[in-house]
This record gives C-alpha cells, structure tokens and sequence, in this order.
C-alpha cells in the first residue's frame, strides 16, 4: 500500500473533523476507528487501541503538568497577581505608555507563576485595558501589549504547554522548560522596545499623565514585599532544576507548596481556593489526557502504514539543508495556527515532523522550542487565535475582530524576529540546558 492514501486520509479526516466543530479528542477518536478499521482488520484494532490507552498518559513526564496549573490557579484566585502589580507599577515611574510597559513587565512575572497563556492574558487584560482606555490609550496601545505579554507564558518557564510537548516528543522536560527562559525574556525586551518606538512614532497614542510619586523606600517596601517572595517562587521551580536539585515534577511541586506558603504568609490561604485550583487543574489535565490518549494511536497509526516513513523519504529526497526544512515546517505551523488552537496543532504535526527533525540529526530540544514559538505565534494570528477572542471579550462592546488582530500584527513581528534569532544562533535556547 502506498504510504501517500494513509497520510492523506488521516490528515483529511482529522482537519474534517474540526472543521465541522467536533472536539479535539473526539476527532481524533473518530480517525482513529476509521483508519484502525480500514487498515488493521476491523474491530481486533480498535480493542487494541482502547487498551493502550493507560499506557499513553501513565507518563512521568506528565506529572508537572497539572502541578503547574495548581500553582498557577492558586497564584490568581489568591490576588498575590495584584500586589505584583502594584510593585511594578511603582517602580516604573513617570514615563509615557508606562502603562503599556506595566503590562509587559507583568506578563513575564505571570509567566513565570502560572504556566498557561489564556489565564495571563486574561488576568492583565481584565486588569489593565479598561484603565488604558480611560487614559485616552489607542487601542492598539493598550490591545497590543496584553496579547504579546499573555503569549509569554508558552515560553517562559514553567510552560504547561512545553511539558506537554517534551513528554509526546520524549525529550528532557527540564532541559526544554529551562530553554524558553533566554527567548522569552528576549520576547519581553523586544515587545518594550517595541512599545517605545510606538510611542515616539505617535505620542498621542499614548497620552502622558503625572502618576502618583513614590519615594525609594516605598519602592523598595513594595519589592520585597511583592515581588522578591515571587522570585523566590521561580527560583524553586526553575533554578532548582537548572542546578540540578530537582526533577521537573519535583520542582513543580515545590513551586506548589512555596505558593501555599506565601498564602499562609499573607494571610490569605482559603480552602475554597485550593478547591477551585484543584478543580480548575482536574479539568484542564483531564481533558489533556483524554487527547494524549487519542493521539498517541493517531502516531502509532501514521507509523504502522508507513505513512510517516514514506513522508519522511519524500522530504529527504528534495536534498534541502535543514535550515530549507525548517522553514517549511514554520510555514505549515503558521497556516495550521490561523485555523486551530495550540494542543490540536501539536498533536497533528508531531507525529510527521518530529521523525523528518530526527532523520536530519536535528537538536529535539531545540526544535521543540522552536515549535513552541511557533504556536506562541499561533495563539494571536487571525482569524481563529485564542487570544484574540479572549481579548474581544474584554474589549468594549463594539470592538471588532480586525482592530485587535491589527494591535497583534507588531507583536507577532516581533516573535518571529526572535524565532529567526533561535534558528540562527541556537545557543540562545541551548546554553542554559546544556547547563544542566
């Protein structure tokens, strides 16, 4: 059989599939049979797949995910996010579109706490845009910096969205989770040198006002109470494992109890939010796992009908460098990610690429990072980024979808600027986990 009739069914079929509104998992449940039925003798295949079904998520790799989301959801529902804030708010002073370098600011310290992009963007939209509004911002001033600092969370460690990736790519966890932390401070930097070359371009975009002075005192009193305890957060989950004290799903779960500690500190612990945070975790990994669990028969299929082998010696046999294929494989996730959310993208192409990055001797590491910045890229591209909806439902009533995408068409500039920087000088996403 030739491996092109496999390929082209099991794509077509799963595009298909979500294009008519079927959840992610379901779609891949219903390829499956189909493609199982029609390749591996009917319903003996499909008992099969149900029975390596605990196999797939029975992963440790797995196991940080959900500890990620717990901390991150107790971080927000406990309002330590507003007193981060206000650290940071003073301490930027009296600059024009301060409020728009507020929230980039932030988003990298979010980043760092929460692990999940949609909550970020959330957060700082529903906090911040209203205000930047009122101020007289335009709306690309006070859109823009939400959208590009929401993003940040895919990158900067821990990403729930890179332990996912690392366990289906099976490379090291800790190795990929440290590699976003140089990129997505270069995302942050260039989205603030981006913020004031629009500022000075268009000065009324961002009208000045006198904002409340604070003396160096009340500054510092602000840090160490707000900031510095947020640092110590980071630390135990990202330089524990970057100093090789902890595994990831041990770093995760010190990142936990350090926020349970601050809780209790602030006098703020509640048992109705743990609750909610282990509620908000259970559904979000559980409908994580359900997908796991469908696409890891989606590769082993693509793999059994030669679909996958085929792909690869099809794409081997135009001799293009690696640096040629990479950027193909950029090309597809860009397109993939004006139409699909992130986790739908990464279970359809991992299946196909990763072996074509394997078979050219590619770093996994890397590449995976770079596939993360991609789908970074994904989460605000129109017409279907996630983000952008997010957005609308904070924006005032009226707003269209063609004036927040607008807001988000600088940032996106300025992610694939990094992008090319990570393909060109890969010790920028290397140097840290080779530390390990």
């Amino acid at each position: 059989m030739s491996w092109e009739l496999p390929l082209a069914l099991m794509v077509g079929l799963i595009l298909l599939a979500m294009g008519i509104g079927l959840p992610v998992a379901f779609a891949f449940f219903l390829t499956n049979i189909v493609c199982i039925y029609l390749f591996f003798g009917g319903l003996v295949g499909v008992s099969q797949m149900v029975a390596n079904f605990p196999s797939a998520v029975a992963v440790y790799a797995l196991t940080p995910m959900p500890l990620f989301l717990i901390m991150g959801s107790l971080f927000f529902r406990s309002g330590l996010a507003a007193g981060v804030f206000g650290a940071i708010d003073l301490c930027i002073g009296n600059l024009r579109a301060r409020l728009s370098y507020l929230v980039v600011l932030a988003g990298a310290v979010f980043a760092a706490l929460s692990g999940s992009s949609l909550a970020n963007t959330a957060m700082m939209g529903t906090a911040m845009v209203p205000d930047m509004l009122r101020r007289g911002y335009k709306p690309h001033m006070a859109y823009g910096p939400v959208l590009g600092a929401g993003g940040l969370a895919v990158i900067i460690p821990p990403s729930a969205l890179a332990v996912l990736i690392g366990s289906l790519a099976q490379v090291n966890v800790g190795a990929l989770l440290v590699a976003g932390a140089i990129p997505g401070l270069l995302l942050a930097l260039s989205y603030m040198l981006l913020i004031t070359l629009q500022a000075r371009l268009d000065p009324q975009a961002a009208p000045h006002y006198d904002a409340p002075r604070s003396t160096l005192r009340e500054k510092l009193l602000a840090i160490a109470r707000n900031v510095v305890p947020m640092g110590v957060i980071v630390f135990l989950v990202v330089g524990t494992i970057l100093l090789g004290i902890a595994s990831p799903t041990e770093s995760a779960a010190l990142g936990c109890l350090g926020v349970v500690s601050l809780l209790l500190a602030y006098r703020r612990f509640r048992w109705a939010i743990v609750w909610d945070s282990l509620r908000d975790a259970m559904k979000v990994t559980g409908m994580t796992f359900l997908i796991i669990s469908a696409s890891s028969t989606y590769a082993q299929v693509l793999a059994f009908t030669g679909a996958s082998a085929g792909f690869i010696q099809w794409a081997l046999s135009f001799d293009l460098s690696p640096y040629a294929v990479l950027i193909a494989i950029a090309g597809v996730v860009l397109v993939l990610g004006m139409f699909m959310d992130q986790v739908s993208m990464m279970l359809v192409t991992l299946p196909i690429f990763l072996p074509l990055a394997t078979s050219l001797q590619m770093d996994l590491v890397w590449f995976c990072l770079i596939l993360l910045l991609l789908f970074e890229v994904g989460f605000t591209t129109p017409p279907f980024g996630l983000l952008l909806f997010i957005m609308l439902g904070i924006a005032p009533p009226g707003t269209s979808l063609r004036t927040v995408a607008m807001a988000a068409l600088p940032y996106i500039g300025c992610a694939l600027l990094v992008i090319a920087l990570v393909i060109a000088f890969p010790q920028l996403a290397l140097w840290l986990p080779r530390m390990l």
